[in-house]
């Protein structure tokens, strides 16, 4: 029986999902990239490290990242030379806790955003965040300075508090979120990466709601809420127009809440 595929740790989820080369329209396959084929290729040949700090930070054999590096390096050549749209989406991989052994040695951002924004919760609480300003649903998921966020028990609202993302770019929202322990989000706008970002930490989206945010929260607990259940929003978070919108349950992923 052959051994199970490891799941490989990756720090933070893709912002950009789709690239098409100018002169497309010829029909040509995309050529589809991993998720922790692209961690590969950041952590390598973005941010200089050797292959052997690569595969501790991914927690696999030094093998295996080899494996990884050069499958992906032969996709994005093919991509290049060929002039096929390249997609990056599947693996087997879950998203770093920040409680890496090599995050703990070298702090990184992700331990940063986990110790400011963790939050307790309790075992019948359903938590619920929403992009928030002056009382609306704010309308850009990557630019939103606050989150309003419920706590709700048994159908009802218990507690409720405004919590600032204190800066933090559309890349690290939605591990804002996770540390927040929120179960859900509501939300206006939201590009691709987002999404794909909140579905593999396992937080349900509730995209394109506008109006009363308190409103909007009740309405969702009543079953009646309105959203865009297949949202299109490529134009958000400096996103490529191309970019893939979509729930993103993708399978193959089978990683979330650092189960593998």
């Amino acid at each position: 029986m052959a051994r199970p595929t490891k799941c490989r740790i990756i720090c933070q989820f893709p912002q950009t999902l789709e690239f098409t080369p100018e002169k497309s329209g010829d029909g040509k396959d995309p050529v589809i990239v991993t998720v922790d084929e692209f961690e590969t290729i950041r952590l390598i040949d973005k941010e200089g490290l050797s292959q052997e700090q690569c595969c501790r930070r991914m927690q696999v054999a030094r093998t295996t990242v080899q494996k990884i590096y050069d499958s992906a390096r032969k996709k994005l050549a093919d991509a290049l030379v060929d002039g096929r749209p390249l997609r990056i989406e599947g693996g087997r991989y879950r998203i770093c806790d920040g409680q890496n052994s090599f995050c703990r040695k070298d702090t990184c951002s992700k331990q940063e955003i986990y110790q400011m924004f963790q939050k307790e919760k309790g075992e019948r609480t359903m938590r619920i965040a929403v992009t928030y300003e002056n009382g609306q649903v704010f309308q850009h998921f990557g630019h939103t300075e606050q989150f309003k966020i419920y706590d709700a028990e048994d159908g009802k609202i218990v507690s409720s508090e405004v919590i600032s993302t204190n800066g933090q770019g559309h890349g690290a929202l939605a591990e804002v979120l996770n540390a927040l322990q929120a179960d859900i989000l509501i939300c206006g706008g939201i590009g691709g990466g987002a999404q794909a970002a909140l579905a593999s930490v396992g937080i349900q989206l509730y995209a394109g709601v506008t109006g009363n945010a308190d409103a909007a929260v009740e309405a969702l607990l009543a079953g009646d809420l309105k959203y865009v259940p297949d949202m299109q929003c490529s134009h958000h978070e400096g996103e490529h127009p191309g970019g893939v919108c979509g729930s993103h349950h993708e399978e193959g992923i089978g990683c979330r809440h650092g189960q593998c």
